[in-house]
């Protein structure tokens, strides 16, 4: 049997969230991301940087309003584990920003759930190399393609999430 409150959060669009609600979804999913990198650091840091974190990316889809959240978990991130200093932390920011927002725009647009994956692949994939390239001296071909190899399944995690929980959220 279905409780009210489930009820009420299926119907609930974004627009209908109070600011305290969307302040308290964005520290919830921020929160969320930095305890998965935190617990995935041991290969989300390694050649192919499988990323599990990324994929709440995603999240912006169904709630546009976690697109700078999202830069500042990355930012955050970067803080606390990454250890490559301002211009990581800048860039990280810089890209989970630019990579919510495009997944936003996927959806604005009504395009597929699967074209959500694009972004999270190759935005971090292509520009994370730019300044990691200078920082640990690795040429940024090589970084870009083990990059993009390692965000192929957060991509893939990312579009099943919004999937899953479109149908338990909307």
């Amino acid at each position: 049997m279905k409780s009210k409150n489930s009820i009420e959060v299926k119907n609930m669009s974004t627009s209908s969230l109070t600011d305290t609600k969307k302040i308290t979804i964005s520290s919830i999913i921020m929160a969320s991301y930095i305890v998965v990198m935190f617990l995935t650091q041991g290969f989300a840091f390694g050649q192919y940087q499988i990323r599990i974190a990324t994929s709440i990316y995603a999240l912006s889809a169904l709630y546009p309003f976690l697109i700078i959240p999202m830069g500042l978990s990355n930012l955050l991130s970067n803080t606390l584990m990454g250890g490559l200093g301002i211009f990581d932390m800048a860039g990280g920011f810089m890209v989970g920003f630019l990579t919510a927002y495009i997944v936003y725009l996927i959806k604005k647009h009504n395009l597929n759930d699967w074209f959500i994956a694009i972004p999270i692949i190759f935005i971090p994939g292509l520009i994370v190399p730019i300044w990691l390239s200078i920082l640990i001296k690795v040429p940024y071909s090589i970084l870009a393609t083990s990059l993009v190899i390692g965000q192929i399944i957060p991509g893939i995690v990312g579009v099943i999430l919004v999937k899953q929980l479109r149908r338990k959220i909307m």
